[in-house]
């Protein structure tokens, strides 16, 4: 009985290891050095400006920024051209109005003018766009 009870232990007992943090170190050990060395980006683009402040008002103007990309109005700033994606920048309005609606009652009155200019704004650039 007293046997049983020994195999029924060790049957339940199991180690768990993780192993990705450690799988990781290797595959970094294994890269060369000079490969490395090319991914470092160039002195110049390493100065970083530091991030806007994380609030509604920059969101709301970053995906405004999104939909001017889209609507070709300006230049994407990744890839330097100026490319018309009149779907892509509907889907990105039509966002803004979900989240105007959604958010009415629990913005500041600053928030709420600048959300009903925005999709004034962007929904006449789409009009002038897909015509």
């Amino acid at each position: 009985m007293a046997d049983q009870k020994k195999d029924e232990e060790q049957e339940k007992g199991f180690v768990v290891r993780d192993k990705r943090f450690s799988a990781k170190k290797e595959e970094e050990d294994v890269r060369p050095k000079e490969e490395a060395r090319e991914e470092e980006p160039p002195a110049e683009t390493s100065k970083e400006e530091p991030l806007p402040e994380i609030n509604f008002i920059n969101f709301m103007l970053s995906l405004s920024t999104s939909a001017l990309i889209q609507l070709g109005e300006i230049q994407d700033p990744m890839t330097k051209e100026t490319v018309k994606n009149l779907p892509l920048a509907k889907q990105t309005i039509d966002l803004i109005g979900m989240l105007t609606e959604k958010t009415k009652g629990n913005l500041s009155p600053d928030e709420e003018r600048l959300m009903e200019q925005i999709l004034y704004d962007l929904r006449m650039r789409y009009v002038k766009a897909a015509t």
